[in-house]
């Protein structure tokens, strides 16, 4: 068992290969897929698989290793004695293969790889389904084949209902620290079935149309969040089982509530049993370190102009998609992958063969991944987080684009951030910060977020960023909650600001549910719910999200009130929506408000959430904001106002 543990062994003096018979699980034709980089089902063949030889059942076991002397099988039935049970190196592929008689599901092995230099390593399976806690890092053989799905009415209906045109208000959640179990243990960690009855419930309650889960594939360090990932293929073991992971995903799915995961293949660690110099040579990453490091991070780059390299990350995507149901993948720091200089100062980066700082296997890798994403027709989709200005993100492959389906809007997140954080008597100098956003809203297919790395690193917490008294504070963040669902694009919030958590994000502690029984914190709570349930009612605030004909300003302009006035549409023109918000703490009274035509404008909601009762009023002939037609409303300090009309073309 303790070798198990051990990383490297110094060299060995000699070695007798006692190669098995060829098991052939692995044919020709799939070698050759895998060498172009196309072989989108290749987890089924790499990893450990359940499989009969000569008649015996046990597991067939395969992987990649191109510069490996030799390979090896080591596990608790071979006392992990790396001379045990070599694999078979497969003719010209870097693939080896073996077989290891009556080894079943739910046991834990490794690989050893000889290196050229003689030099023993003890390896993770970089295709395994499975792995053990941490502080273990040995792979776990499992069963992914077996669960017995029931979400066929959401995948059908998700290939219909998941376009530019339906709502997407997303909820993103770090299982381990979202909710615990005060069971004694060390982390109180929940299991997968236990979160997916409680998140279920608080979802549906809330009215989010989608989780976003970080931190699902297997790492070794709470502490990077899940995004220092060492098994691709490996639902974390720290809430369970992969068919446990499948039942979270299928009970989201039964209560239409779709499941995004975070995904990372823009680098990875350099734990010694993990995909870093795999084979004693920079196997999964470029071997000049000017591009295969990250300075900044200390993590290994992808090498992406390899296609065993390429095929590993596009067939893992499509493992998400295909084998947990997985309706979204949310990539995680593209900015890093396209830009050579990333994080680099001159002279520490290679330009590419134009000179240039893009790198040019990496766009090329997107465009192969979302091109064959789009092709499957199924309504899965990919969000680029992507920090920058660079062009087409979301536009498709054949127009020179990327394709992805979304792109975080970084820079509204900031610019809204930094307008939110002022005291009111400064937000009129700083109007543009609040009007910006939407002069290029229809560039990309965006998404609006306030993300957990805008609540960590001593960034305060959303409702601590809001100035002014407590009370203040509050009616500040609903204001500002308010505008980010007017405006145009798809919504994200991390947990806990819905309710207005007080500390900072914090992996190790669950959210600090109890606030909820606070009377500031229920009503915010009650606002974002109310707001959440009026966004997926009402049309106009998503079906044209990418077009000019959704959004309209009515007064972008009132910089020395602080007040913003915009309607929504939707293609009918029905039910319209004309949003006003005060960002200052100065009653208006009789707030006039241009509107486009005579009619009925019916208040839906306000600083308190849901009109109950009917509150409308009928415009009134007379110029205002550009307007034929206007209406008077008084308007308090940090006041909110939701109007539903016809809009008359």
């Amino acid at each position: 068992m303790a070798q198990k543990k051990t990383t490297i062994q110094k060299k060995t003096t000699s070695r007798k290969v006692s190669m098995p018979k060829d098991p052939s699980f692995i044919t020709e034709y799939d070698r050759y897929l895998f060498g172009t980089g196309t072989d989108y089902k290749i987890y089924q063949k790499m990893g450990a698989h359940k499989a009969k030889l000569n008649g015996k059942t046990g597991m067939h076991f395969a992987v990649w290793a191109p510069n490996a002397k030799a390979v090896s099988i080591v596990c608790e039935r071979n006392n992990w004695d790396p001379k045990a049970n070599y694999m078979l190196p497969l003719e010209k592929s870097g693939i080896f293969e073996g077989f290891m008689e009556g080894m079943d599901y739910g046991e834990i092995y490794k690989y050893t790889i000889e290196t050229q230099t003689g030099d023993i390593l003890y390896k993770a399976d970089p295709y395994a389904f499975s792995a053990e806690l941490r502080p273990g890092n040995a792979s776990k053989t499992a069963d992914i084949s077996s669960y017995k799905w029931k979400d066929a009415k959401w995948m059908e209906s998700r290939k219909e209902h998941t376009g530019y045109d339906q709502p997407m208000s997303i909820y993103e959640v770090h299982l381990g620290s979202w909710k615990k179990k005060d069971d004694g243990s060390e982390d109180g960690f929940m299991n997968y079935r236990e979160y997916a009855d409680e998140l279920v419930e608080y979802c549906a309650y809330m009215g989010y149309t989608h989780v976003e889960l970080m931190g699902i594939a297997e790492h070794p360090f709470d502490g990077s969040w899940g995004y220092q990932v060492t098994g691709y293929y490996a639902p974390t073991s720290r809430y369970g089982a992969p068919q446990d992971f499948m039942y979270l995903v299928d009970t989201l799915h039964k209560h239409h509530i779709g499941v995004i995961l975070d995904w990372v293949p823009a680098h990875f660690p350099k734990d010694a049993f993990g995909l870093a110099d795999f084979d004693g040579t920079p196997t999964y990453e470029y071997a000049d370190p000017r591009m295969g490091e990250h300075p900044d991070w200390g993590t290994k780059i992808f090498n992406y102009s390899k296609n065993e390299v390429k095929n590993f990350l596009i067939g893992n995507a499509l493992y998400w998609f295909d084998e947990y149901h997985i309706d979204g993948l949310r990539v995680d720091a593209v900015a890093s992958m396209l830009y050579l200089d990333y994080g680099r100062k001159d002279g520490e980066w290679v330009p590419n063969k134009y000179g240039g700082n893009g790198n040019l296997d990496a766009i090329e890798f997107f465009k192969h991944l979302n091109s064959v994403i789009r092709g499957r027709k199924d309504g899965t989709i990919i969000i680029a987080e992507e920090s920058t200005a660079w062009p087409k993100i979301t536009e498709a492959p054949e127009h020179d684009g990327l394709g992805f389906t979304y792109k975080w809007n970084m820079g509204w997140m900031h610019d809204f951030l930094d307008y939110m954080k002022l005291d009111p008597y400064f937000r009129k100098d700083n109007h543009n910060k609040m009007t910006f956003g939407m002069s290029y809203a229809t560039s990309e297919k965006f998404i609006l977020v306030l993300s957990h790395d805008e609540v960590v690193h001593l960034k305060c917490s959303m409702i601590n960023k809001m100035p002014g008294l407590l009370e203040d504070k509050f009616k500040n963040l609903k204001a500002g909650y308010l505008f980010m669902f007017g405006h145009a694009g798809k919504k994200l919030l991390f947990m806990g600001q819905d309710f207005g958590q007080a500390h900072e994000w914090n992996e190790k502690v669950q959210l600090d549910w109890w606030e909820c029984d606070n009377p500031l914190n229920k009503d915010l709570q009650d606002f974002v719910r109310d707001l959440l349930h009026v966004y997926k009612k009402f049309p106009a605030m998503y079906a044209l999200d990418d077009s000019w004909d959704g959004f309209e300003w009515v007064n972008a302009d009132d910089r020395e009130r602080s007040i913003f006035s915009f309607i929504r549409k939707d293609s009918t023109g029905k039910n319209a929506l004309l949003f006003v918000i005060n960002f200052t703490p100065v009653e208006r009274d009789d707030y006039m408000v241009g509107v486009p035509n005579a009619g009925t404008y019916s208040l839906v909601l306000d600083e308190h959430g849901l009109v109950t009762e009917k509150k409308s009023l009928r415009a009134k002939k007379g110029e205002c904001d550009g307007k034929k037609y206007h209406i008077s409303y008084p308007l308090p300090a940090y006041g909110c106002a939701v109007f539903k009309f016809n809009y008359n073309k």
